[in-house]
């Protein structure tokens, strides 16, 4: 996960509080970072270390091949930046809302979410490219992950307070379920992201996109496929980690009209970056795309059904 470093002092006085501050953190530099990674794909832009490592620029690039191989990472990295926005999204919640008041399993939701961002980061021991700008964000925010949890206090009896039995065949009951399949579809469909990054690379659609083989994208320039494998497994990891923290939102959150929203949010986000950034690429093969617009049409269903629920109950105590 990238993130925006930090003076060190500020991890010095975070350090003092009870962790509210370094958690927040940890969602606003997610945040930023996502929106950064948007609007890098908006203009096509790479990074500078990115350039140097592959020896030529995003334009130089643009000119083989139809810009076709400049697309396909303009959408890994659209979809990158728009499952970061949505970790945030429910990580700045988590924050404000039962971390603070002490519920033990937002800190789990956290702490395993958290664990599956950075330890994505390692995938890059598949692939070879060691991008030191990710590093030293990671690094940066590794901090803020781990003084969070660690003055983490729970308080006794908070996550009791759970919402009342509700009919699984009730519209909140199937709303919330589809809520929970998406959730572990993402969690499945990241995991498989990563691994495809990690070993293979591209699947046969992606191939038939780009119109050239693995073969002659590394004849081209022999450290393309590992910076495209490094985008992949970045995005499959920030994908699960979306899925396990909204599982565990769906699943042991009480139901209010913050969490919704946040809910809308975070999907908007992720689902919109993935599936839009397809149509302004090109790349609209039905099979590559129906498993985000599945997912997309299984969390909006799953968000219409929990509204009218969600949006009346528990407002006196659940903001």
């Amino acid at each position: 996960m990238a993130a925006i470093p930090y003076p060190v002092g500020v991890l010095r006085t975070a350090a003092r509080t009870d962790g509210r501050f370094c958690r927040a953190l940890l969602g606003l530099a997610l945040l930023l970072s996502g929106l950064f990674a948007l609007y890098l794909a908006a203009t096509g832009r790479f990074l500078p270390h990115d350039e140097r490592y592959l020896g030529m620029t995003a334009r130089q690039l643009c000119a083989l091949h139809g810009c076709r191989v400049v697309h396909f990472m303009i959408h890994d990295r659209a979809a990158f930046g728009g499952a970061l926005v949505a970790v945030a999204a429910l990580y700045l919640w988590l924050a404000e809302s039962p971390l603070r008041r002490g519920e033990r399993w937002a800190w789990w939701a956290l702490a395993l979410s958290g664990a599956v961002g950075f330890a994505s980061f390692l995938a890059y021991l598949g692939f070879g490219y060691l991008d030191g700008w990710h590093a030293a964000a990671t690094l940066a925010v590794l901090p803020c992950y781990v003084l969070g949890l660690s003055r983490f206090r729970a308080r006794p009896g908070e996550g009791e307070r759970r919402r009342g039995a509700t009919p699984l065949l009730s519209p909140y009951g199937i709303g919330r379920a589809c809520l929970l399949a998406c959730a572990a579809g993402l969690i499945v469909g990241g995991l498989v992201i990563l691994a495809v990054g990690t070993t293979c690379v591209f699947v046969p659609q992606d191939l038939h996109y780009l119109g050239v083989g693995a073969d002659e994208l590394r004849a081209l320039n022999p450290r393309l496929v590992p910076l495209i494998a490094h985008d992949r497994a970045g995005f499959g990891g920030a994908v699960c980690c979306f899925g396990v923290a909204l599982l565990g939102c769906v699943w042991f959150g009480a139901p209010s009209r913050a969490l919704w929203a946040v809910l809308a949010f975070a999907g908007a986000a992720g689902f919109g970056a993935a599936v839009g950034v397809h149509f302004a690429v090109g790349y609209t093969d039905a099979m590559h795309l129906a498993p985000a617009a599945t997912g997309a049409a299984l969390y909006s269903t799953g968000l219409l059904l929990t509204l009218r629920r969600m949006a009346f109950a528990g407002q006196a105590s659940y903001k």
